[in-house]
């Protein structure tokens, strides 16, 4: 159960915080105060600014509903800060006083300073949302207790050790988050809290329950992971309104067989427990993850050898990103990659000990097979060694986001095996709302990636004849009738279901309706010796009166085939007044392929030399566009264009702007991308230009094309000729527009920092250019402290750069970045060394885009040294028989 989400106070006092990253320091006077929120936890000295302002009274400061202060501060300039809030913001909903934003060596979180609160802050009638995490709490100071109001409190990272019974008086409280504290024991007035709805206990040291936990009547959520918990009391039955049980990583032998009748319950998580025996009704339960329990195995007090008392627990592996293989014995192990995949090997699921590899690659054409309908999930993740045989399937959870669009949908994991691909049975597993694991038994080590495609029903036709139905869809059947082949034949069926409109579009006529769009595929001879029939149910609306064909209820059973079934065929039932509307089957089946997207091209605020270019279903432009408009400008998004699952398409720039750099993405000046819908399509570039930016600004444009990079893009003029064609490649033009440059403005890179060209790495891990860097820079933001310091960048000069940059944020960035970057010139490891600092700064998101360019610079690399004959073509890549791209002289 994540804080940061939880209620309507949380998300605004959230929202308020990311604001205030973007904010532009010399855009206001007052940077960190705007509207209802009042953030001053990412600038230094927040208590001297906010006791400043209470002096001031500034009219602003009467609207304060939200604020946001480091306890990082003095603990007597804190303590009298906070005295203040009563009388200075008595509007105040959401108080957030948390520490963290410091970082040890090793980067871990530091505690801030706050050991108690003042009393006087009982005084804020309206407050509602009060975060306390990442502090020095040992006690739970009295002032909260007599908060009336409050409705969420957050407790997470202290030093607590028990909680005092007058919690149990808090009436309104919703929301209780005591994670990663030292408690013992619960008190029994906990029971008392009536309105509680989720209650986070996890990461501490409880053994046990008290009983009165089952008074908590309208609690949703549980979470007692990770503590030391042995039984549970039988009054979890009571919790009547439960919908989630987080239990796992505790020591339970065993649970109570209620659990099974709580009636709202819809996940139970019991994992790497000590369970040997369960409740058949809890086995059975589909909500339940039992995954780690000894499940079957005898006692452990009763051993059935001495041998048998001494085998030690299966080690657990959590991965950085800097490791790419890991060791497996005959022990087995449970291991978590950097990237989320997960991996279990059961004991004896090798007989010698083995290294495994693995590496996360990006999807391409020549990488992901994908069906007609299919939908890409996820990135692609490689398993070495190909083809090694296990004496256990080893278990595999993969992390996706579900589509939006499910019904008559399943998603599969699919695998390479030998020289085809197949899908493996895949079991999904929630681990958020919106993110769900694809679990799946790992029979042999290839490709792996997870797909979403129409649901599939196949059967093997004997010549006694079969009914074959369709689980995604009741009323879609197929009957096979005696006789129809001699020889066993398999049938595979998949369902599309398609909107009226889109038929509507086909025929142009707005009464038109439609069934779902039946497609069989057969392997075997070409024919069947009998008519085979299809049902089909009625379009919503229509009776199927006058309609030549048989009629059953609501199904409308087409005419028999008294021709052969093709290998491949639609069967569809719409409704029209036309006569006859030829291949519209197909041209359906076709249609539903296509995506309807627009592209965008949008400049930073604060540098318009950087480009963000990205390709958007039709139905994200608005909600993206609303997130990027704070940090971006640009024009409208292109008008909606259709592309398939999968397709290549690339961006050129034109009338006088250039790529600034040479990427591993970008061929002959143009950048290259491949449409999945549920992925990202997305890619910030810099551009220049040769033309004179002192005597005017720049008016260029990007044009985006369909296909892989040609020989030569079409001139502009005879491009445009061309875009009203059937075929024509060109898709959308979108303005770019660099301003006039003063003589007095620096290069963009800040004022001081001069540098020759910068190549970051080497060509067997991959290169990062001056324009990589640059993009990392201009993502740091507030962060680039704490990033400078996991680089090792000491305190003395971070001082001395924030002095010498006091007045340009970019400029402290850039300088800090590169001048790091050039200490490392042809050191080894730099590279690895950024990405890990990255990461341990909370840096997620940049991290991965390092990554991406370090991969493609790999495979560019790889492929310019086989094209010249210098190494051979990696005959396990699973696009090694797929058409070689061709010589520079073809391309």
């Amino acid at each position: 159960m994540a804080a940061a989400v939880e209620g309507p106070e949380l998300e605004a006092a959230a929202a308020a915080g990311d604001a205030s990253e973007d904010a532009d320091a010399g855009s206001r006077a007052l940077p960190f105060l705007g509207g209802n929120w009042l953030s001053l936890d990412l600038y230094p000295g927040g208590c001297q600014r906010l006791l400043h302002l209470c002096v001031q009274q500034p009219l602003q400061l009467l609207q304060v509903e939200f604020l946001r202060l480091s306890t990082h501060e003095d603990p007597q300039l804190l303590e009298a800060t906070l005295a203040q809030l009563p009388q200075s913001l008595s509007c105040l909903r959401s108080l957030v006083l948390k520490g963290g934003q410091r970082r040890d060596t090793l980067g871990a979180c530091l505690r801030g300073a706050l050991t108690t609160l003042p009393s006087s802050l009982s005084g804020l009638a309206h407050l509602a949302h009060l975060d306390l995490s990442f502090n020095s709490l040992e006690t739970l100071p009295a002032c909260v207790l007599r908060m009336r109001g409050l409705g969420a409190l957050l407790l997470s990272h202290n030093c607590l050790s028990e909680l005092p019974e007058a919690l149990g008086a808090l009436p309104a409280l919703t929301f209780l988050a005591v994670t990663h504290n030292c408690l013992q024991t619960l008190p029994p007035a906990l029971g008392a809290l009536s309105t509680l709805q989720r209650l986070d206990l996890s990461q501490n040291l409880l053994d046990t329950l008290p009983p009165e936990i089952g008074g908590l009547g309208s609690l949703l959520e549980l979470n007692l992971a990770s503590n030391r918990l042995q039984s549970l009391p039988a009054s979890l039955a009571g919790l009547r309104s439960l919908r989630l049980l987080v239990l796992h990583s505790n020591l339970l032998a065993s649970v109570p067989a209620s659990l099974a009748r709580l009636p709202l319950l819809t996940r139970l998580d019991l994992r790497d427990n000590q369970l040997r025996d369960l409740p058949p009704e809890l086995l059975d339960a589909p909500f339940v993850r039992l995954q780690g329990n000894p499940l079957g195995e005898a006692s452990p007090d009763v051993p059935s050898s001495p041998v048998a008392a001494l085998i030690p627990e299966m080690p657990r592996l959590f991965l950085t990103s800097d490791l790419d293989s890991f060791p497996v014995t005959p022990r087995g192990c449970s291991v978590t990659l950097a990237c989320g995949v997960r991996l279990q090997f059961p004991a004896g699921a090798t007989a010698t000990p083995i290294t495994i590899r693995y590496r996360l690659l990006l999807p391409e054409p020549g990488l992901v097979p994908l069906g007609p309908h299919d939908a890409l999930l996820s990135h692609v993740l490689e398993l070495q060694p190909h083809g090694v045989a296990f004496q256990q399937d080893v278990g595999l959870w993969l992390l996706f986001t579900p589509p939006r669009a499910r019904r008559c949908r399943e998603v599969v994991v699919r695998t390479r095996n030998d020289n085809s691909w197949g899908d493996l049975e895949t079991y999904l597993e929630e681990e958020a709302p919106q993110r769900l694991w694809a679990h799946c038994q790992a029979p042999h080590f290839s490709w792996f990636l997870v797909v979403s495609r129409p649901v599939s029903n196949a059967c093997l036709v004997p010549p006694e004849g079969t009914l074959l139905c369709s689980s995604g869809h009741p009323g879609v059947k197929v009957i096979f009738p005696p006789g129809a082949t001699e020889e066993p034949r398999r049938v595979s069926m998949q369902v599309v279901r398609m909107a009226g409109r889109e038929l509507q579009a086909l025929l142009g006529e707005p009464e038109a309706a439609v069934s779902p769009l039946l497609c069989l595929s057969q392997s075997g001879p070409p024919s069947f010796l009998q008519p085979v029939t299809v049902q089909l149910p009625l379009p919503s609306g229509v009776t199927g009166e006058g309609w030549p064909c048989g009629r059953r209820a609501s199904v409308w059973t087409a005419p028999a085939c008294t021709s052969p079934l093709p290998q491949s065929v639609q069967y569809w039932l719409w409704y029209t007044t036309k006569n006859c509307v030829g291949g519209l089957a197909r041209k359906a089946w076709e249609r539903l392929r296509l995506h309807r997207v627009n592209l965008i091209a949008l400049q930073r605020r604060r540098d318009p030399e950087q480009v963000l270019l990205q390709c958007l279903p039709r139905n994200k432009v608005d909600a993206t566009l609303r997130r990027l408009l704070e940090r971006y400008r640009g024009p409208e998004p292109s008008d909606t264009v259709e592309m398939f699952e999968g397709e290549e398409f690339f961006a050129a720039f034109e009338r006088g702007i250039n790529v600034d750099a040479d990427r591993p993405d970008c061929v002959e000046g143009r950048i290259c991308f491949v449409f999945y819908s549920h992925l990202k399509n997305v890619k910030e570039v810099y551009v220049t230009t040769t033309l004179d930016r002192e005597a005017q600004a720049v008016r260029g444009q990007v044009s985006f094309y369909r296909g892989a990079v040609p020989v030569q893009v079409p001139e502009e003029a005879e491009a445009a000729r061309q875009r009203k064609g059937a075929d024509a490649l060109w898709m959308a033009t979108l303005p770019i527009k660099l301003p006039r440059l003063r003589s007095s403005e620096e290069p963009r890179w800040g004022a001081g920092l001069s540098l020759a060209p910068l190549n970051l790495g080497d060509a067997e891990t991959g290169f990062l250019t001056q324009s990589n860097l640059l993009s990392v820079a201009g993502r740091l933001g507030p962060d680039w402290p704490t990033v400078a310091l996991h680089l090792g960048v000491s305190y003395r000069e971070l001082q001395r750069i924030r002095h010498e940059f006091r007045d340009d944020l970019d400029g402290q960035i850039r300088h800090m970045l590169f001048s790091w970057a050039e200490r490392q010139a042809g050191q080894p490891g730099a590279v690895g060394l950024l990405v890990q600092a990255l990461e341990q700064s909370d840096r997620q998101d940049v991290a991965e885009e390092v990554r991406t360019v370090l991969e493609l610079g790999c495979r560019k690399y790889q492929d310019r040294i086989q094209r010249t004959g210098l190494a051979p073509k990696d005959p396990a890549l699973p696009g090694s028989s797929a058409p070689q791209p061709p010589e520079p002289a073809q391309a």
